[in-house]
């Protein structure tokens, strides 16, 4: 991401659940009180999954607060909601999922310039034991540095 994105809310639950195999931008199609909600950090990414319906990539359970503010306006708050991305994209990655049982998944939401954007993933589930090996891993490198820096110490 470049200098002028600001993070939003990002997917933790994706990189616990998924390998991320591949990335791409989308924009997504919102409400004005949608915008102002999410301006305010009331979004929830943690369910959220998408979709290909019809050649139209959907994001559904993204959780947006009603806007507090708001009125009659205020959609509803896990409203299926399109994604803006290329319909050549968009074939290339319905094939991807068909071929290799691949899911698409809402890693991050974040402001790109004044435009919200949704970084989504291509992404393949893990397995308990890989789950596992990762969090070996993480532990390993954490007593790793831990013992660097008693001995420099």
């Amino acid at each position: 991401m470049s200098e002028n994105t600001k993070t939003i809310t990002t997917n933790k639950k994706a990189f616990h659940e998924y390998f991320v195999l591949e990335s791409f931008e989308a924009g997504i199609s919102l409400s004005g009180t949608e915008i102002k909600s999410i301006r305010g950090g009331n979004v929830n990414l943690k369910d959220a999954w998408c979709s290909i319906d019809n050649g139209e990539l959907i994001i559904k359970q993204m959780h947006i607060s009603p806007y507090e503010f708001g009125n009659i306006f205020n959609k509803d708050p896990i409203r299926p909601r399109k994604l803006l991305v290329h319909k050549r994209e968009i074939m290339r990655m319905f094939g991807l999922i068909k071929q290799q049982g691949l899911t698409l998944i809402p890693l991050s939401l974040y402001f790109k310039g004044s435009l919200v954007k949704v970084q989504v993933g291509l992404c393949k589930g893990k397995k308990l034991y890989d789950k596992r090996a990762v969090a070996a891993k993480k532990d390993a490198a954490r007593n790793i540095d831990r013992a660097l820096k008693e001995q420099n110490h």
